[in-house]
């Protein structure tokens, strides 16, 4: 085979999910030994992408996808990921897959153990055969040894640091018999700063064997100091594929967040916001996946707060933390009177509103109507919807109004369904997610935490909720709290945004601030007394590189 031949070729591939587009004629090739960065925002495509090459049930699961996937000029359309591991890919998933009760080598050698001959296995074959461990040991110490840590094979998983957890997990993937590519999201995410450069030198070392690596990062420095190419998806289209030749942390953040939006999008110059609403110090959450640290911030009175970061970074744990959804501790103070935690009635009885990220989950009675869906929340907190009977001895519902309410929302949100009786579980994603929104606007609450309003709906339904949730807060004079991994949705309504990073406030910026800022923010960087944003390699100041 000629030796021009890429490794891997992805030509033309699309996806999309229940008629959402994911990717559109994506196209790139990885040589052998190569290191390539695919970098994005979140929702950008990259995990998806990575699930086509790897075989993930989900993408069969929801249609299959479009274009063709090489490997070695071949075309494949692996049907698992053991396909794929046939082929000599290897992946290492965000989320670990180790067994916790095992050994390290028991893990690493996991289903690819050597076995011993015996009587037995004459017999009855290699059901009965005995596991060779000083074998298992060597095999597992030699894997480990490649990536230059110390572990011993023998430790139990559950007694590991997360940092050797996932040098775990990439020791049983090299370890792989004609292993020829390895795919990494986000290894270093759990990594201390020593266990990253670790990690980064005995990459190179893989690829100068010959390992082609596709690194998944959203820390910017590490891909500019480690990969040869930089592949950039946004809106699951790739905006840059380009070599890593003096690539700075800065180019890639632009490349990743997109169009500027000018200081008319600085709303704050526009419309002058006294008072405080909120005020939040020192904050934990303990959210499974969004685990907040750390997080102090005040919001003005009347002002849209945006709060934006990637995926398990600790946004989605604000709202859910202070609406007592999960463990949560700190100082909360609304209006100046502290909102005491761990309780979501008596966050609602202090006039706060939610609507979760999980609109079916949390957010909607899937099987009730839609009247009742949306006078649901203040029929609970306010006695609302409700008439009186027997001197107030019971109640029941008030079926009129709950009706006149429903149509009232259904008009002013542009709700398609058939009228307020249909069931809620009827709905696009996009007219639920409406429904949603009106639940918490019944309430007429002080305060609104709106979590990924626009998730998994179309665009045309996204402009509309976020009009309204704009149109509402100049209305009604709400203070609102959006949380979004869509940037550019945040920059289109809000007056500040914060951007989270490892459950902290990495800086809070200015709508109209530069796109690279908002990326730096995302990759680690922070922001210094004097406004300046502070990477390992880069000062920006206003926007401009210093």
């Amino acid at each position: 085979m000629a030796n021009n031949v890429p490794l891997l070729r992805m030509e033309g591939v699309s996806k999309d999910f229940y008629g959402t587009t994911v990717l559109q004629d994506v196209t790139f090739s990885l040589n052998r030994g190569e290191i390539v960065g695919l970098v994005g925002e979140n929702g950008a495509g990259k995990t998806t992408l990575m699930h086509i090459l790897f075989g993930m049930p989900v993408i069969a699961d929801t249609g299959g996808y479009g274009g063709q996937v090489y490997i070695q000029g071949e075309p494949v359309a692996f049907k698992s990921p053991f396909d794929a591991l046939d082929a000599g890919i290897g992946m290492v998933h965000q989320e670990f897959s180790l067994i916790p009760g095992f050994t390290a080598y028991e893990n690493i050698m996991l289903n690819r153990e050597p076995l011993g001959s015996n009587l037995g296995v004459a017999i009855f074959g290699e059901r009965l055969g005995t596991l060779k461990r000083d074998v298992m040991i060597r095999r597992s110490r030699d894997a480990i040894n490649k990536l230059g840590v110390k572990i011993a094979p023998e430790t139990v998983v559950t007694e590991m640091p997360v940092g050797h957890k996932q040098f775990t997990e990439i020791a049983r993937e090299i370890d792989r018999d004609q292993v020829k590519l390895l795919v990494l999201d986000e290894p270093t995410a759990v990594l201390t700063e020593g266990e990253a450069e670790i990690l980064l030198g005995a990459l190179k070392r893989l690829a100068e064997g010959g390992i082609a690596i596709i690194f998944i990062s959203h820390r910017l420095q590490e891909v500019t100091r480690l990969v040869d190419r930089v592949v950039v998806l946004r809106d699951g289209k790739i905006i840059k594929d380009v070599p890593n030749t003096r690539l700075t942390v800065l180019d890639i953040a632009s490349w990743m967040v997109g169009r500027e939006v000018g200081a008319a999008g600085d709303r704050l110059g526009e419309r002058p916001l006294t008072g405080e609403a909120l005020r939040v110090e020192h904050l934990w959450v303990d959210m499974p996946g969004e685990t907040v640290r750390d997080v102090s911030f005040s919001v003005k009175q009347g002002e849209i707060f945006g709060i934006g970061g990637l995926a398990g970074q600790g946004k989605l744990g604000i709202p859910n933390g202070i609406m007592g959804l999960y463990a949560a501790g700190g100082t909360v103070l609304l209006d100046g009177a502290a909102v005491p935690l761990g309780n979501p009635k008596t966050a609602l009885d202090t006039g706060m509103a939610f609507v979760s990220e999980d609109r079916r989950g949390v957010g909607l009675l899937l099987d009730e109507s839609l009247d009742w869906n949306i006078a649901f929340g203040a029929m609970q907190t306010k006695g609302a919807y409700l008439k009186s009977y027997g001197g107030g001895l019971f109640h029941l519902r008030d079926e009129k109004a709950m009706s006149a309410l429903a149509a009232e929302y259904i008009r002013k949100l542009e709700i398609k369904c058939t009228g307020p009786k249909q069931p809620a579980k009827e709905l696009s994603g996009g007219n639920q997610q409406k429904v949603c929104l009106s639940k918490a606007f019944a309430l007429h609450p002080k305060l609104l935490f709106v979590s990924e309003p626009t998730r998994g709906i179309d665009v045309g339904a996204k402009k509309i909720v976020l009009e309204t949730l704009e149109a509402y807060n100049r209305e009604a004079g709400t203070t609102i709290v959006m949380v979004s991994s869509e940037l550019e949705e945040l920059r289109s309504i809000c007056d500040r945004i914060a951007i989270v990073d490892e459950g902290r406030i990495a800086g809070i910026l200015a709508p109209g601030s530069a796109a690279a800022q908002f990326g730096i923010l995302m990759s680690g960087g922070h922001i210094t007394a004097d406004g300046s944003v502070v990477t390992g390699e880069t000062v920006i100041s206003d926007g401009a590189q210093v």
